[in-house]
């Protein structure tokens, strides 16, 4: 090479090409380049997960038995859907999301999967069994009420113990088809569709558990949906999971969800036939089930006002009346056994007792809707099934008709929630599946806020300043889903955590840090901390330790708000001033928005309604972020 220039010009430098080459080109040792000294670029080397994905791993179309007696829409429409098309809903409506999502899981009901289609298209081989014709006629020549009449009757039957309908043709020929959709609907890169089922037990006692494959159909056809006919023990169904990796090399989890509703059953510490929890069935949970579904449509899983007395946002879209088709009154023993944070709890004290945690899960959110819409967005809620769908009225419609009317849930009681969000390297099926695999993920109940959380030994003031707070969390700590063990001496654990609002929804209020620990006398704690708020120049807690509400903007009678109180954006890194390096924890961040206009509001605006005075109009939308937990050594 030959020199070219080298002199100052106003001011700037310009080196010789020949000089900076021969200097910093790889030797014979194989020196790498200047640039492996610092990088100018730092983006570069990032292996870790830098954006999150967007999805719902729980929604119904027409294929589901349930769904199919009032939602005509299939599978197809709900992949289109959630891909940001526009579609015509059952009743009529145009329906699009503000924003596409990022992967889906259509996760009908394995029971009686793909016959619902088939029924109202008069198949000879179902019309000729009595229930068969019995819903036929029910579905095709009554009237509203008669149709209502019989698809209650109809989810009444998830709770037979074997199956009203016989054919095993049609559910693995529905499955196929719903395989092979999957895969011509899943674009690595762009869109990712999950092959998924959902295993419907115990009907009102909702043991209900979203059957996700990682592989594509060729995979996912090695078996067909295991239902409660099968088995009504979420034990079988383990087992049976286990089984499918085994002999075919795949891999497959399940999520639980609506531990609301089901009656002290869903995070029990006995096994199915009532024994004591054993080692192994622990340590099988453990592995199936990574991941709970802990917000959607049927209310929030996270925690209660009576376990959470001194939490004031314990209390949302709380579900408690009964079970879930209000057969069984709820009491209030039965809640400890139902809630995402008092089963993080107790999986502690299980973890000492038999080496294994079969609660260590992490937390998303899903819809669970019915209507083959994954509509979570206040102002875009399109309700648990088609029946509800929007109009006037719609508030005031049963959703589910319990034996006891006071147990009736109506239109009103829906909460337009939740999504998963996924901090995966790539938006294919492996990625996705592999982050929920070590639980790098959150629950919202609807906003696609940014939420980082990561612990470790060493975070200080400066990594918050950052504006690329994963760099050091990865650097320094674990992220969401994480361990920390073995406490050096003289240190607690510090966490970084990060939330970016979304610019669709409400400035942030708060972002929480909440601890849960087993002491030395074996009794189990919770602590709600406040580690970074909105205002903080000006609000600051009171004698109490409690931190003031952030104030209320929301214009009820145009179902708007202002941005005027909170911030865009909260970063801090907090360290545990209680910690015991002798005590197993763990700790989750909760994100938490100022208030905004409940779908309730949207809905009396839209329609010129006046709602009854027990219609909430106003939301704190939040997030949840999966747990890291702290095992001492020993």
């Amino acid at each position: 090479m030959k020199l070219l220039l080298s002199t100052t010009l106003v001011g700037l430098t310009v080196f010789s090409f020949t000089a900076v080459a021969q200097e910093y080109l790889p030797d014979k040792a194989g020196v790498t380049s200047i640039m492996t000294k610092q990088e100018y670029s730092p983006y570069v080397g990032r292996e870790f997960p830098t954006k999150v994905l967007w999805g719902d791993t729980h929604l119904h179309t027409a294929i589901s038995v349930d769904a199919g007696t009032m939602n005509s829409l299939g599978q197809e429409a709900a992949f289109r859907f959630a891909r940001g098309e526009e579609v015509v809903t059952t009743h009529g409506l145009r329906a699009k999301l503000s924003r596409p999502l990022d992967f889906l899981v259509i996760s009908d009901h394995a029971e009686m999967y793909g016959l619902m289609p088939e029924l109202l298209k008069g198949n000879p081989e179902i019309l000729a069994q009595e229930t068969g014709k019995r819903w036929y006629d029910g579905l095709k020549g009554g009237d509203r009420d008669q149709i209502f009449k019989t698809a209650m009757d109809i989810v009444g039957t998830l709770s037979e113990d074997s199956t009203p309908i016989e054919s095993d043709t049609i559910v693995a020929d529905a499955w196929h088809k719903y395989t092979a959709l999957a895969d011509r609907y899943n674009e690595p890169g762009r869109f990712t569709a999950l092959i998924g089922y959902e295993w419907t037990a115990i009907g009102g006692y909702n043991l209900h558990r979203n059957v996700i494959f990682r592989g594509d159909a060729s995979m996912a056809n090695r078996t067909i949906p295991f239902s409660q006919y099968d088995s009504k023990n979420p034990e079988d169904l383990w087992k049976s999971l286990a089984k499918f990796e085994k002999e075919t090399g795949g891999h497959v989890l399940a999520i639980p969800h609506n531990g609301n509703l089901s009656n002290g059953r869903m995070f029990t510490v006995e096994n199915f036939d009532g024994k004591p929890l054993t080692k192994e069935i622990a340590a099988l949970r453990a592995r199936m089930e990574p991941l709970v579904e802990v917000t959607q449509i049927k209310g929030d899983s996270e925690t209660h006002p009576l376990l959470s007395p001194n939490d004031e946002f314990s209390d949302y879209e709380t579900w408690d009346k009964a079970n879930l088709n209000g057969s069984e009154l709820k009491k209030p023993e039965m809640l400890q056994w139902e809630y995402a944070r008092e089963a993080l709890k107790s999986g502690l004290k299980l973890e000492q007792k038999l080496s294994v945690n079969p609660f260590k899960f992490g937390m998303i959110g899903s819809t669970d809707s019915h209507t083959s819409l994954s509509t979570s967005e206040e102002e875009n809620f399109f309700g648990k099934h088609s029946g509800v769908e929007p109009e006037p009225h719609r508030w005031e419609h049963l959703v589910i008709e319990a034996p006891d009317p006071s147990l009736n849930i109506y239109g009103w009681q829906q909460a337009a929630s939740g999504y998963a969000a996924v901090w995966a390297t790539d938006n294919t099926r492996e990625a996705i599946f592999d982050a929920m695999k070590r639980k790098e993920t959150y629950a919202t109940t609807g906003p696609r806020m940014t939420v980082r959380f990561f612990g470790g030994w060493d975070f200080d003031e400066a990594d918050s300043t950052s504006r690329l707070p994963a760099d050091a969390g990865y650097a320094k700590g674990v992220p969401m889903g994480g361990d920390l063990r073995n406490a050096p001496k003289g240190k607690a654990p510090s966490f970084l955590v990060a939330a970016l609002k979304d610019p669709y929804s409400g400035n942030l209020d708060r972002m929480q840090i909440v601890k849960g620990w087993l002491d030395k006398k074996d009794k189990l704690h919770e602590k709600v901390y406040d580690v970074a708020w909105s205002d903080a120049d000006t609000r600051k807690p009171g004698k109490n330790g409690k931190l003031p509400a952030v104030g209320n903007t929301v214009d009820i009678k145009n179902a708007t708000w202002r941005n005027t109180i909170g911030d865009p954006e909260l970063v801090t890194v907090w360290s545990d001033p209680d910690f015991d390096p002798a005590e197993r924890a763990f700790y989750y961040a909760r994100v938490i928005e100022i208030p905004t206009p409940r779908w309730t509001a949207y809905e009396a605006k839209r329609f010129n309604v006046k709602m009854s005075k027990e219609v909430p109009m106003t939301t704190q939308e939040r997030a949840y972020t999966s747990p890291i937990w702290y095992t001492p050594k020993g």
